[in-house]
């Protein structure tokens, strides 16, 4: 059974992914105003993925017999100062996702709550990831300013981006 801190706090991350499924679509929206089909894509795919990882928490506070509690989710920004600025702002969400993943890591350990702890741990490798492919292209929009070539050979290889639900999801 979950203590009630630690369901508190797994049901703020449900919410928060969420959140972030939200601001990835705002982030895509935006993407698609500036004609960048292909970043926009990489953003829709990102919002999936987002919205697979509130599932993947909702599913388990239900198997801990849990309660989940849905919030309203705030309103995302939708204004950016061009596409570095996105991939700005993505890397940024995404090393606050990983600080809230952490601090979950921390109280299931100091609850000794073990199947939390194995849930997580995909979680933090996830965010790895998440982290490391927001760097990654956070570098490339920076080299491409200024270079209308190297921009839309990203958005066309961004294109290619297809959502693939996590195998063990």
């Amino acid at each position: 059974m979950l203590s009630e801190k630690l369901l508190n706090e797994l049901n703020e991350q449900v919410n928060f992914e969420f959140y972030s499924s939200y601001t990835y679509l705002a982030m895509a929206g935006y993407c698609e105003s500036i004609d960048l089909s292909g970043f926009a894509n990489f953003f829709r795919v990102q919002a999936q993925e987002e919205l697979a990882h509130a599932m993947k928490l909702y599913d388990y506070i239900f198997q801990k017999n849990g309660v989940v509690e849905l919030k309203q989710i705030p309103m995302p920004t939708a204004k950016y100062d061009g596409v570095i600025d996105v991939f700005q702002k993505g890397y940024e969400h995404e090393q606050l996702v990983t600080k809230k993943i952490y601090n979950l890591a921390d109280i299931a350990h100091d609850e000794k709550e073990h199947a939390t702890m194995s849930l997580l741990k995909w979680f933090i490798d996830e965010q790895v990831e998440e982290e490391n492919s927001f760097n990654a292209l956070l570098k490339k929009v920076r080299r491409s300013e200024g270079n209308p070539a190297a921009l839309y050979l990203m958005d066309d290889e961004l294109a290619s981006r297809v959502y693939t639900p996590p195998t063990n999801a």
